[in-house]
C-alpha cells in the first residue's frame, strides 16, 4: 500500500509540475493577479495532495484533498484541450504570411515565397514573392541541418533544385508573434502555432550560416524523379492543411524533423522509428544509414565536405544569385544541373 501511495504521489507531483508550466506559458500575456493566484493555488494543492500520500499521518485529509485535486486537474485538462490555434495574431515579419499553392498539372504557382535580405538577425529587408515552377524541371533535393544548440539538436530543412538553376527550400517553423522568441520548453506547451515556409536559399540558409552563425551542413539526397515529386507535393499539401486548419507546434511530435520523416514515409512506409528523430542533430546520420545519402563516401566524409559556413560567408562578396552554387562547391553529388 505504501509503495502504491508513493507512486501516486510522484504522479501527482509530475502532473502538478506539468500544469504549472502549462499555465505559465499560456497565461503570461494576461498575467494579472488572478492568473498568479490560479497558478499558485494549483501548485499548492498538488504539493499538499502529494504530501498526504507520502505521510501516513495525513490520511484523514487524503480523500478530500485528492478529490479537490482530481476536480482541479479535470478542469485544467478541459481548458488545455480547448485552447484553439489561430492564424489571427500579430505575427513576426518572417512568418507573417502563409504559403499558398496553385497546382495545374505540372505547373506550380506559389504565393508568399520568402526572400528576405538579412544583414543581421534583426536587420533585414522583408520580401514576399510569387513564383512559378515546373515539376518536370525538378532534379534534386538536399537535406540541410543547421545546428543552433550543441551537436545533438539541429533545424532540418529540405531544398529542391530545378534544372534552370533555382533552389527552393522548405522549413517547418514556429509561427511566433511579434513579441515572442523561440522557447524549446514553450514548444511543448502550445505557445506557438506552426508554419511551413518556402524560401529562397539566400534567405533561409544564409540567415542561419551568416547572420546567426549557426553551423550548417548540406547533404545531397539520392532520390528518383517520382520520389522528388512526391516529397515536393507533400510539402505543398502539408502547407495547405496548415493554411486552412491552424495547428500548434510541438517540440517533440510536430517539428522541423518529424515533417521530413512523415513525408518520407509516403515514399517508403517501412521507415523505422529511431532516436535520431528526436536528437535531430543526428538525423543526417539516420538518413545515411537508410541509404538516402551519397553512398560512395563515409558519413564522416559527407559531413566534412557538406559543411558550408566558410563558403556561405565568402558568398557575401559574390553576386547574390551565386549563393546556391557557392555553398555546394565540393559537396558530393551536388554538382548537378541545378547548380550552374
Amino acid at each position: 500500500m505504501r509503495w502504491g501511495q508513493t507512486v501516486v504521489g510522484l504522479i501527482v507531483l509530475v502532473a502538478t509540475a506539468w500544469g504549472c508550466l502549462a499555465l505559465w506559458f499560456q497565461l503570461p500575456r494576461q498575467f494579472t493577479a488572478l492568473g498568479l493566484i490560479v497558478l499558485g493555488v494549483w501548485g499548492l494543492l498538488g504539493a499538499i495532495s502529494a504530501f498526504t500520500l507520502f505521510w501516513r499521518y495525513q490520511a484523514r485529509y487524503r480523500r478530500s484533498l485528492l478529490g479537490a485535486y482530481t476536480l482541479s486537474a479535470t478542469l485544467l485538462l478541459v481548458w488545455w484541450y480547448n485552447i484553439p490555434p489561430s492564424h489571427q495574431r500579430d505575427w513576426a515579419d518572417d512568418v507573417a504570411y502563409l504559403l499558398q499553392a496553385e497546382i495545374q498539372g505540372d505547373q506550380i504557382t506559389l504565393h508568399n515565397v520568402r526572400n528576405f535580405d538579412w544583414r543581421t538577425e534583426t536587420d533585414y529587408t522583408p520580401n514576399w514573392e510569387t513564383r512559378h515552377y515546373n515539376l518536370n524541371q525538378l532534379v534534386s533535393a538536399d537535406l540541410i541541418l543547421s545546428y543552433w544548440m550543441g551537436p545533438h539538436i539541429a533545424h532540418t530543412l529540405v531544398s529542391f533544385g530545378f534544372n534552370d538553376g533555382r533552389q527552393l527550400a522548405f522549413s517547418m517553423e514556429i509561427r511566433k508573434e511579434r513579441h515572442e522568441s523561440f522557447s524549446a520548453i514553450g514548444g511543448f506547451f502550445r505557445q506557438f502555432e506552426q508554419v511551413i515556409i518556402a524560401a529562397d536559399e539566400q534567405d533561409i540558409i544564409r540567415t542561419r550560416s551568416n547572420a546567426r552563425n549557426e553551423d550548417v551542413y548540406l547533404y545531397r539526397l539520392t532520390m528518383n524523379p517520382e520520389q522528388l515529386r512526391t516529397l515536393f507535393l507533400g510539402y505543398l499539401e502539408a502547407a495547405e492543411t496548415l493554411r486552412t486548419e491552424p495547428d500548434f507546434y510541438n517540440s517533440l511530435t510536430s517539428n522541423c524533423t518529424t515533417i521530413v520523416f512523415d513525408l518520407a514515409r509516403q515514399i517508403a512506409p517501412e521507415l523505422p522509428l529511431d532516436y535520431r528523430l528526436v536528437l535531430s542533430g543526428h538525423f543526417a546520420e539516420y538518413a545515411y544509414d537508410l541509404g538516402a545519402l551519397i553512398p560512395e563516401y563515409s558519413y564522416t566524409q559527407l559531413q566534412e565536405l557538406g559543411y558550408i559556413n566558410a563558403r556561405a560567408k565568402e558568398s557575401d562578396a559574390a553576386e547574390k544569385h551565386n549563393f546556391s552554387r557557392i555553398i555546394r562547391m565540393g559537396v558530393p553529388g551536388a554538382s548537378a544541373k541545378n547548380t550552374p
